[in-house]
This record gives C-alpha cells, sequence and structure tokens, in this order.
C-alpha cells in the first residue's frame, strides 16, 4: 500500500490504502468530537468560526480556531516535507516515516488521562489535526491526487459528478474507469462511516483510548505492506536462484 506512488499504482493497491487510512480518519473524527467538542479531521467549519470570532472581537476563541486550521496545514507541510527528505535518504521507507509519526501522535493523545484531556483540549483538538493534516497529504502525494480520507465534501461532490457521467460515457473503456472509481469513493465513503460508528460505540468504555483502534489499524497496514514486500522479494529470489540454476545446467549439458 505504502510502497508506490501515482500512476505506478494499481487499483487494489489504492482500494487497500483508501479503506485503512478513512477508517482511521473516521475513528479521530468521532473521538475528537466526543472528547474535546471539535471537528479534527477538516478545518472548513474552522475558519467559518475564526472569521465569526474576530468579527465579534472574542480573540481569544478567534485565536484557538487559527491554531486548529494552522496545525492541520502544519501537518500537510511536514508530511510532504518528510517524504521529500526521506526520499534523497533511502527511497524504501519513503512513506513509511510520516505513517509512523501518525502513529506516535494518535497514541500519545490514546494514552493521556481524562483529566489532562479536560484540562488541555485545544492542545489535543491541534494534535489530532496536525496528524489528520499528515496524513491527507501522505495519501494524496501518494494517490496522486485520486485518493482523499480525512472529509467527506468532496467525495460526495466528485461521486455526485462521476454518477452522473455514466449516463454520458458510452464506451466500455469509458464506463469501467467511472465504475471504478465510484467503487473507490463509495469506498472511502463507506470505511469512514464505519470507523466513525464503531469509535461512538466504544467511546462510552473507553473515552480517549478510543484513539488505540486507529492506531492498531495503522500499525496493521504497516506491517502488512512489509510481509507482503518481502513476500515479493522472495519470490524474486527464488525465480532468479531457479532462473540461475536452469541457466548453469544448460551450459553444462551443451559443453
Amino acid at each position: 500500500m505504502f510502497r508506490h506512488k501515482g500512476k505506478s499504482r494499481k487499483f487494489k493497491q489504492n482500494l487497500g490504502i483508501a479503506s485503512l487510512l478513512s477508517f482511521v480518519a473516521g475513528v479521530v473524527n468521532v473521538v475528537g468530537f466526543l472528547a474535546v467538542q471539535q471537528l479534527t479531521t477538516n478545518v472548513t467549519g474552522h475558519f467559518a468560526l475564526m472569521v465569526e470570532e474576530a468579527s465579534k472581537t472574542h480573540t481569544w476563541q478567534a485565536v484557538y480556531y487559527f491554531a486548529y486550521v494552522f496545525f492541520f496545514f502544519l501537518g500537510a507541510f511536514s508530511s510532504r516535507f518528510m517524504i521529500e527528505i526521506t526520499g534523497k535518504l533511502n527511497e524504501k521507507y519513503v512513506f513509511v516515516i510520516p505513517v509512523l509519526v501518525e502513529f506516535c501522535i494518535i497514541t500519545s493523545v490514546a494514552l493521556l488521562g481524562y483529566d489532562i484531556v479536560m484540562i488541555y483540549p485545544h492542545l489535543i483538538a491541534c494534535a489530532l489535526l496536525f496528524a489528520m493534516g499528515l496524513q491527507n497529504s501522505l495519501v494524496t502525494t501518494i494517490s496522486d491526487s485520486v485518493v482523499r480520507t480525512t472529509h467527506l465534501t468532496g467525495l460526495f461532490t466528485d461521486l455526485g459528478i462521476e454518477m452522473s457521467q455514466l449516463f454520458f460515457r458510452n464506451t466500455a473503456k469509458q464506463r469501467k474507469k467511472l465504475i471504478s472509481s465510484i467503487e473507490l469513493r463509495l469506498t472511502i465513503i463507506f470505511t469512514f462511516f464505519a470507523g466513525g460508528v464503531m469509535a461512538g460505540f466504544l467511546f462510552s468504555f473507553y473515552q480517549i483510548r478510543t484513539l488505540l483502534l486507529a492506531s492498531l489499524c495503522l500499525l496493521a497496514g504497516l506491517l502488512t505492506d512489509y510481509l507482503i514486500g518481502e513476500m515479493r522479494k522472495n519470490r524474486i529470489t527464488v525465480t532468479k536462484t531457479r532462473l540461475h540454476e536452469q541457466l548453469k545446467k544448460y551450459n553444462e549439458s551443451s559443453i
């Protein structure tokens, strides 16, 4: 899921990363709202509230909403910055580092005590918005802007456009491409919803620790990606060894 970029990615790879990260975003969205009463996966509403509070000269409230917007932006900036730096050092781990950072942030917030969450709700919101900005930038970069996972506004817009195009795309190739895109967007919407529903159910039992569900998903995604990569390496090694042996036998028999 994290090993290829842009046009080199297959549909199944985009589907896999979309399912994983949209589920994570759904969990973070619901837990963030229930824990600190703030949306923690997008900044559209925060920007509007910032302007409203500023117009009422509620300075500190406007500053808080500005911080929410800024930390989402900072997460997106940091993700791309880490990708560029890591790519120069080791292309193999270019997308792993941002995921590990997101994992550490979400896990750290999940392990905070209830008292700390109540005392520092704005700091918690900023941390989660940073993580979601990082994730959105990461998946946008990996998929070459095909996949976005932290909010649904653009998804429903694109879904509406593409479903209307089904009535006007006549060739089999055009319809197949559209149906694949629609399937991808419906998957993101469904898994975002599933993550939110599960988080809402678990929050009554585990409160902020429900975020550990998102952490476990990220860790599982990294481990799965690593294991798939190792299996491919082994297959390539075995294939090369067999070819080498066959070539050796052929050379020996021809002498």
